[in-house]
């Protein structure tokens, strides 16, 4: 199976397969019209797609690492071979797009992948693929701290620390730091044998927010450990919009009903599809895009 990705702009994806064989990404056309037009309807973006295809074509701009070898999974769920660009095609496209839309889809095309989020989200991709996970007991504030110390390593310089220092976010004051490891303490002792135990202790932990950055996208990779290792189960985090799990996370620090909603509706007994955890990956990190 190839290695696939998703990745997001102004909430669209933008899809891509790995190839092993020439070391690089190819992305989605039709994704990529998609998002630079911001268009709903995957019909109308394909006929964009080909339409300016032509057009491009017509111009004497070649386009010459369009593929159709690799498959992407269309709306209605099945595999179907597209045409897919590779990076220097999609900037070739960006600059020969008929208006200005396509700039800010450039920007963010050139900053994605070196950004910290960027880099981060490719050590989170090889700590799924390393297997270092199984070696880590769920559940724990050491298992956090590896997770968060692979993820940020390099990239903070408190990659892997709990927080000394006592911090707000959007207005929300997360506990003080005098207490924090007393808490923290207090989290890890929390029971973990059904499914409403491990999203209460997975609450606490995202109210306590043990560390200055990168808390989320941690505590949902040690979130899903738990649920493997305890129930057999992960979350499929691709059936979660974002807007909803946001929204439930800011109600979870006094009701965790709504949490516990949407990911008991996202539960799925398949723990080794390696695509599950991958788009898992991809979903995560786009929860921490800011609008």
């Amino acid at each position: 199976m190839s290695k696939k990705s998703i990745r997001f702009f102004n909430d669209r994806e933008v899809r891509a397969v790995w190839d092993e064989d020439h070391n690089k990404w190819w992305f989605s056309a039709t994704d990529i019209v998609r998002a630079i037009n911001d268009e709903e309807d995957y019909v109308k973006a394909g006929n964009y797609w080909r339409w300016l295809k032509k057009k491009l074509n017509t111009d004497g701009i070649q386009l010459v690492s369009i593929t159709h070898d690799f498959k992407f999974e269309a709306p209605d769920g099945k595999q179907r071979k597209a045409d897919a660009l590779d990076a220097e095609g999609v900037q070739i496209l960006g600059t020969h797009y008929p208006n200005n839309r396509a700039n800010a889809f450039l920007n963010w095309f050139t900053y994605s992948d070196n950004s910290i989020d960027g880099q981060s989200k490719k050590k989170a991709y090889t700590l799924i693929e390393s297997g270092l996970l199984d070696s880590m007991e769920p559940g724990t504030v050491k298992c956090l701290q590896q997770i968060h110390a692979y993820l940020f390593g390099g990239l903070y310089d408190f990659a892997g620390q709990i927080r000394t220092k006592t911090i707000w976010k959007d207005g929300t004051l997360f506990c003080r730091a005098e207490y924090l490891m007393q808490n923290l303490r207090l989290i890890e002792q929390m029971p973990e044998t059904s499914f409403d135990e491990i999203v209460n202790k997975y609450v606490e932990m995202n109210v306590a927010y043990p560390f200055m950055e990168g808390n989320g996208r941690s505590t949902r990779i040690w979130l899903d450990l738990m649920f493997k290792k305890r129930l057999k189960l992960c979350v499929d985090w691709s059936q979660i919009d974002k807007k909803r799990y946001l929204e439930a996370m800011r109600r979870s620090t006094t009701d965790a009903t709504y949490i516990k909603a949407l990911l008991n509706g996202a539960m799925t007994d398949e723990i080794d599809d390696r695509e599950i955890f991958m788009k898992g990956i991809d979903y995560s990190y786009y929860y921490e895009q800011e609008e």
